[in-house]
């Protein structure tokens, strides 16, 4: 017994222990990314791809998770609110919750199984089948080409997405009390202006912000170190995933303690 827990003890020591040497690596990619964006501009061409592929690709998926997530949450809390003689404040009640919580962290684990599993995958395949080498051997620098151009489009698109999650689903909340649960438009709109600050958005969008640099750097570190074959593409693409998600959901509670504190009276 004593054996065991033993073993277990120093499998999750190595783990810990593997898990922090991974967070130093993905910063000193950040640094090396900023450090090639201070000395010049990203590639053009894959700039424009990029953006493309996570900003405009992306809609679909962003407006469908930012309208359901609004109707869903409008429409649980519509018969309870209703029942208390507030119902016009579900109006209030959607807007706070999708542009200080679920927008960003919704919108960022939607974009990284989307757009940061492909990206690591990508890079997965071009590191296995030694292309990333082919670039060094030429005297390109794989983070300059490779990697400056999608950490810069994901981190550039995924607030703006996020706010657009947030939009969408405000519209589609209100949307749903009104013309479908009969709830009166003129007092749920007065008091979701009423409750509403500029700083909500911001709030929301600076996580996304955040949320796009950290998945970015995750999903890139993880593809330009990918070995194995398919069968090590494959890994490193899970992990991407799953390593993005669990940043999000664990930043997403450090920055909501963070801009509460800087939040206006």
């Amino acid at each position: 017994m004593i054996r065991f827990l033993c073993d277990c003890m120093a499998r999750l020591g190595a783990q810990v222990e593997e898990g922090i040497r991974g967070v130093g690596r993905v910063v000193l990619l950040f640094y090396e990314v900023l450090r090639w964006s201070v000395r010049g501009s990203p590639d053009r061409r894959v700039l424009v791809q990029q953006l493309s592929f996570i900003g405009v690709e992306s809609l679909p998926v962003i407006i469908t998770t930012g309208a359901f997530t609004g109707m869903v949450l409008a429409y649980s809390s519509y018969a309870e609110l209703s029942g208390l003689g507030v119902g016009s404040w579900v109006g209030p009640l959607v807007a706070k919750g999708l542009t200080q919580q679920l927008a960003p962290t919704l919108a960022g684990i939607m974009l990284a199984g989307r757009v940061g599993c492909a990206m690591a995958a990508e890079l997965g395949y071009m590191a296995v089948s030694e292309q990333i080498d082919a670039l060094k051997t030429m005297g390109t620098n794989p983070v300059r080409y490779l990697v400056v151009p999608r950490v810069f489009a994901f981190t550039t698109m995924t607030p703006l997405l996020t706010g657009f999650a947030m939009l969408i689903g405000i519209t589609g909340g209100i949307g749903l009390c009104v013309f479908v649960l009969g709830a009166e438009w003129h007092y749920m709109w007065n008091e979701t202006q009423e409750w509403m600050y500029t700083y909500d958005f911001f709030r929301g969008m600076s996580k996304g912000l955040v949320f796009g640099l950290t998945t970015a750097l995750i999903c890139c570190y993880k593809g330009l170190n990918a070995t194995g074959g398919a069968q090590g593409v494959g890994k490193a693409t899970t992990e991407a995933n799953v390593a993005s998600c669990i940043t999000i959901l664990v930043a997403n509670l450090f920055l909501t303690m963070l801009l509460g504190i800087w939040a206006p009276e």
